[in-house]
């Protein structure tokens, strides 16, 4: 696991630019905090930042192949590397460490640009071919490791982190109206977007080749889970066979691996699964909050802990120390990301560090993948139902009214029944959706409430010359396809995954478990096991099953019926009481800061803002994401000039 950085220039490069490259290496030390390493040629400059995962001894990069015509920086870990090695060998390739990344040269040395499909694992790698004078620069299939561009002149920068771009002194920092503007809907910008004029992300599962005599540039995309083939079978079998196969890929490590356990089904399944094939005694880490609240799972994962034998570690999150932290954890998320509970991410990757565990595993992912979100199983449904309401159009419209039976018998469900006028208002709004909006779009986002008050206020908070930057563009429009839509289940699985669990999740998980050097790995995003289950998708529709239905069919006999059956929460902190605090110490800052003097927000609603208006229902209002971006863009702007 590293940091990497480089520039590749059509002309030759300068002194100035070697420099700030140096300057880009600095900026990722905790990405690597135990060496470093660089090369550099007339046109292209490699850097990187180590922290020692496999291979202690001699896995130091950059890495070159036999005759050093190739070399290599990369960020990540590639879990099959063991049968990659094996494979490489037998065809009489010569590798000199025992570590991952050098089978990255010999796959490109036996199969050009496709050694990315042979790759399991999560990785951005930056590969010079000297022979061919051209970089080749890749990222996993699912977005878990990132790597940041810039062109600007006839060069281009790339980086691990945002941070490190803005250091080389070569970019400058100006905010993106069009990725602002999805911020504010999405509370975070979705890839390959950024919030700063002039960068961007590659996305996921993309090869990049800078090809520099004719100074050319190709993005390629290698694997898209849609296109995996329908799968027949039982599905807990198929998948109970992936979750055994990664679970011991991911342990590989030559330093102790620990697992963040919150009370959930996903956590608890990969401790469970981690647990019975790791060879040494694994820690789990957990986070909490005083006086043991009801979203304070401790208890519960302490009992799954000792369940399993388990060595168990917890940290006490308070307020106090939460709005103190606050400015620094929002420079440390790299990308402007307004989620309350990025500090429990940070506190659980410093209680492992703190205890000698540098490699952390945590079950991100299986919400997305499992219908694990209902507002996610609503939107697929009523997109189906739309998809209908197009082809059959009038005929059906009386359906949206007719009244409906309630879908249990508890209080809460009956109420909601009665407040809903027995099904009719809520079919009423559906119609209305359906019929109304673009014909294209898919129901997505504009069922959050978040984004309901966003599309509804956030342009009224603009000031005038920034509402006109915006050109048209609508935050809609990354669930937008053409008809006849294809899969919509699938469809559905791909939008949450390329949007909230990438930017929102894996994103966020990456950089504040690296700001500890904590390699975080997440087994539930395995490309392998998602393409079993878009491939069952295919085949046979689980959306109407109980939620997880799939997941929990196959962790049969691994985890106790009282792991099993609890209800869903996560590391989910008491959000009410860490807004008002941070509005009222940081709220201030709104008024005449960043936003307002560089033009995003007009200066008269400024002061409405700084006071956190909210309304009922919302987690995370506008005026938190302006809190956010606010304490994001001060320090970044400092980053880019210090």
């Amino acid at each position: 696991m590293c940091g990497i950085a480089g520039i590749i220039s059509r002309d030759r490069l300068t002194r100035e630019e070697l420099d700030a490259l140096a300057r880009m290496n600095q900026a990722l030390v905790h990405r690597g905090p135990d060496g470093e390493g660089g090369h550099h040629e007339d046109h292209v400059a490699l850097a990187m930042r180590r922290l020692s995962i496999i291979d202690l001894e001699t896995g130091w990069q950059p890495l070159f192949n036999e005759d050093r015509s190739l070399v290599i920086v990369a960020n990540g870990e590639i879990y099959n590397y063991v049968e990659l090695r094996k494979q490489l060998e037998g065809k009489g390739h010569k590798l000199t460490t025992s570590g991952d990344i050098e089978t990255i040269l010999h796959l490109y040395e036996e199969h050009g640009l496709d050694c990315v499909n042979h790759l399991r694992g999560m990785f951005a790698f930056a590969l010079w071919d000297s022979n061919r004078r051209r970089l080749v620069i890749a990222r996993d299939r699912m977005g878990e490791k990132p790597l940041y561009l810039a062109e600007r002149d006839g060069k281009l920068l790339f980086a691990s982190e945002m941070k490190a771009i803005l250091r080389s002194g070569m970019i400058p920092f100006d905010l993106d109206p069009q990725a602002i503007d999805l911020y504010f809907h999405y509370q975070y910008v979705p890839e390959p977007m950024t919030a700063v004029k002039g960068v961007r992300k590659l996305d996921a599962a993309h090869l990049l080749v800078i090809d520099v005599e004719s100074w050319r540039i190709a993005d390629h995309c290698y694997w898209r889970m849609e296109d995996a083939p329908p799968l027949e079978g039982d599905p807990a079998t198929l998948i109970r066979e992936q979750l055994e196969t990664v679970s011991e890929l991911v342990i590989r490590s030559d330093v102790p691996v620990g697992v963040a356990l919150s009370g959930g089904l996903d956590s608890s399944a990969i401790a469970a699964l981690a647990q019975k094939k790791y060879p040494g005694i694994m820690h789990a880490f957990s986070v909490g909050y005083p006086g043991a609240p009801e979203n304070d799972e401790r208890a519960d994962a302490r009992a799954l802990a000792d369940e399993l034998g388990m060595p168990f570690h917890d940290v006490e999150l308070d307020t106090a120390a939460m709005v103190e932290f606050f400015p620094e954890l929002v420079f440390m998320r790299d990308d402007p990301i307004a989620d309350i509970s990025g500090y429990g991410y940070y506190a659980v990757s410093k209680l492992a560090r703190d205890h000698g565990v540098p490699v952390l595993l945590q079950g991100q992912g299986g919400d997305e993948l499992f219908w694990g979100y209902d507002w996610v199983r609503q939107a697929a449904s009523e997109t189906a139902q739309k998809d209908f309401f197009l082809d059959a159009h009038r005929l059906v419209s009386l359906g949206y009214l007719l009244p409906r039976l309630p879908t249990g018998l508890s209080r809460v469900e009956i109420s909601r029944w009665v407040r809903s006028a027995a099904g009719v208002r809520s079919g009423l709004q559906r119609y209305q959706r359906h019929s109304s909006g673009n014909r294209d779009q898919f129901v997505f986002y504009d069922l959050s409430i978040d984004f309901q008050m966003a599309r509804k206020d956030a342009r009224s908070f603009y000031s005038k010359s920034f509402r006109e930057q915006l050109n048209g563009s609508t935050p809609e429009s990354l669930f937008r396809f053409p008809r006849p839509w294809p899969n919509i289940d699938v469809t559905m699985t791909r939008l949450i995954c390329d949007t909230y669990l990438r930017e929102n999740g894996i994103a966020q998980g990456d950089r504040l478990s690296m700001a500890s050097s904590v390699e975080l790995r997440l087994p539930l995003v395995d490309y392998q096991l998602v393409e079993k289950i878009v491939g069952l998708r295919k085949a046979a529709t689980d959306r109407d099953l109980p939620a997880k239905a799939w997941f929990k069919e196959s962790l049969a006999g691994l985890l106790p019926g009282w792991v099993m059956n609890r209800r869903k929460r996560g590391f989910s902190p008491p959000t009410v009481e860490w807004q008002d605090e941070l509005f009222r110490h940081y709220g201030p800052s709104i008024q005449n800061g960043y936003l307002t003097t560089s033009g995003v927000l007009a200066s008269d609603c400024s002061e409405l803002l700084s006071h956190g208006q909210t309304y009922p229902g919302e987690v995370t209002p506008v005026s938190f994401k302006a809190l956010v971006l606010e304490q994001w863009a001060a320090r970044m702007q400092y980053a880019s000039t210090a």
